[in-house]
């Protein structure tokens, strides 16, 4: 399985986001604080606002915030928001695979660890991965 640039960049960007719900984070703050080229950065929050992952306001008191509460956004939402098919083979979806003869079983293995890490990524939400105090502070101010 092959986790994404994309997918790794966009869950620190949410994180980072879910560390300050109060307040609009631009992508400047967010690359310099993760670490994340900018430019790349940049388009990543903007295929997660078509998800609706995260909401921006325009201005000089703009940014982006969370568009949902940290406890209702999973890392399973932010991999397909980002890069559609959570497994795929030759680029390809698991679901109509097939094979002949002696490997007509391995198809299946493929969709059960599909499954199987869908189910995990499924239930880490960004609350679940703040910091104990953070967590805290978000299920406090709502948004966990």
């Amino acid at each position: 399985m092959h986790i994404s640039a994309k997918a790794d960049y966009a869950t620190r960007a949410l994180l980072e986001l879910a560390s300050e719900p109060s307040r609009p984070l631009t992508c400047e703050a967010i690359a310099s604080s993760q670490q994340i080229p900018f430019r790349f950065l940049k388009s990543v929050v903007g295929e997660l606002r078509k998800a609706g992952l995260v909401r921006s306001q325009r201005g000089c008191e703009g940014g982006y915030w969370l568009g949902r509460p940290a406890g209702e956004i999973s890392l399973l939402d932010v991999a397909r928001a980002v890069d559609g098919e959570l497994i795929s083979l030759r680029g390809e979806p698991l679901a109509g695979l097939a094979y002949p003869g002696p490997a007509a079983g391995l198809p299946e293995v493929w969709r059960r660890v599909e499954a199987d890490a869908a189910a995990v990524l499924g239930r880490a939400t960004l609350a679940s991965l703040m910091p104990v105090g953070a967590a805290g502070r978000l299920a406090r101010e709502g948004a966990a």
